[in-house]
């Protein structure tokens, strides 16, 4: 698998542009993108398990329940969330005006809106976008895409890999926003990829149902989940290649792929979390069952005390234990062992001899990884989160002015 240029156009068969509708009218930034296969495409997404679901997200699920697709249009800077019977409206009306322009059914076109929450709409405006948006599509135009999506993202989110098949090679193409309001399941987030890869739609909602379980799923940065987090997938197939099989060596190639791409776009987020200076790996090896694991690497990675000493520098491995302890996973505190990058901290659920300065110089990293150990069961798992710092106060605390 290598990586390419050229973000979700990199694919055969998909264009894209963004463009600046003033959304928010004391903004200049780009805030509308459109994504568009030049041929029907398989679809899969995943989406927030709130509660108070934006229409757009009911409006996809529905796009998803029939599995295909032929275009993807995302505003920020409005979520469309708490906005009723209108928001539906608001919703389908947007889903209408792209498969008009592009010839597509209104039922093949996937609405994502983000941003404030309980604010209407500015229908004019979107409208606009989306008719500037259909005029300029483009190859080219993938990063105008990436950056109309971002919200508080200081940098667009990206990639491209290539995936050798047993019968030639394909592309994913991906971008991804998100910076607050990181937590599973999922993060605040919306992840748009593509793939000239022919696979069917029931198949592709494993595979990425799979992809996100193991990325998107395991990521903070302040353990809030929005009303609008959406991953999409589209395959059209113009890669021209048999249509990939689930359970095949080229299925298990793909999937593969597919996870690192979002594994890669989920480290991307929590690296530009709100006020973020530090990217976090939770490494959890020995518990009873991968789901275990999990549980306790999570338990970690949301704790507001581990996340301001992250930030701090301070190798206060006792709040690392402490929060494992509290995770509701059974486990053994005589078998706990605990590194900081290669610097062991905890031996057999006690101080192992290590130097202060060895274990703060590790933590003074932009990028660390904590391991535990909690005894000899086959369970492991990897939980990615930022640290908490003095910005993230200021960021949100003046979000909305």
């Amino acid at each position: 698998m290598n990586g390419v240029e050229g973000g979700v156009t990199a694919p055969t068969g998909f264009r894209a542009s963004g463009v600046a509708a003033g959304i928010k009218r004391t903004s200049t930034k780009h805030d509308c993108a459109l994504v568009v296969s030049d041929r029907a495409a398989s679809v899969a997404g995943m989406f927030t398990t709130n509660v108070m679901k934006a229409p757009p997200v009911e409006w996809n699920v529905g796009v998803c329940a029939k599995g295909a697709a032929r275009a993807v249009f995302v505003n920020s800077g409005n979520a469309n969330a708490a906005t009723g019977e209108r928001g539906r409206r608001d919703a389908r009306a947007m889903a209408e005006a792209v498969a008009g322009i592009i010839d597509a059914s209104v039922d093949e076109v996937c609405i994502c809106s983000t941003g404030v929450i309980g604010v209407p709409l500015p229908m004019d405006r979107i409208l606009d976008g989306i008719g500037r948006c259909a005029a300029s599509l483009s190859v080219e135009g993938h990063g105008d895409a990436a950056r109309a999506i971002m919200t508080t993202d200081t940098v667009p989110k990206e990639l491209t890999r290539e995936v050798r098949l047993s019968a030639g090679t394909v592309r994913i193409g991906a971008m991804a926003k998100g910076s607050g309001m990181i937590c599973p399941n999922m993060a605040t987030m919306i992840a748009v990829l593509t793939t000239d890869a022919s696979v069917d739609a029931p198949v592709l909602s494993g595979m990425l149902r799979d992809a996100v379980g193991q990325s998107f799923n395991c990521i903070s940065v302040d353990n809030d989940m929005s009303t609008s987090d959406t991953v999409l997938c589209l395959a059209n197939g113009a890669a021209g290649l048999p249509p990939i099989a689930a359970g095949s060596p080229d299925g298990a190639v793909f999937q593969a792929a597919l996870a690192e791409v979002c594994r890669t776009l989920a480290k991307m987020l929590v690296k530009d979390g709100e006020g973020a200076t530090k990217l976090v790996e939770i490494a959890v090896s020995g518990a009873g069952s991968d789901g275990e694991a999990r549980t306790l690497a999570r338990s970690i990675g949301l704790s507001q005390l581990c996340k301001t000493a992250f930030f701090g520098g301070d190798p206060n491995w006792g709040r690392i234990v402490c929060a494992a302890g509290y995770a509701g996973v059974p486990f053994d505190p005589a078998a706990v062992a605990l590194w900081l990058g290669d610097v062991q901290l905890v031996s057999g659920g006690m101080p192992a001899g290590y130097r202060e300065e060895d274990a703060a110089a590790v933590m003074k990293r932009p990028e660390f990884r904590i391991r535990l150990e909690v005894g000899k069961g086959p369970g492991c798992a990897v939980f990615w989160c930022s640290d908490l710092s003095y910005d993230y106060v200021k960021i949100n605390a003046d979000y909305r002015t």
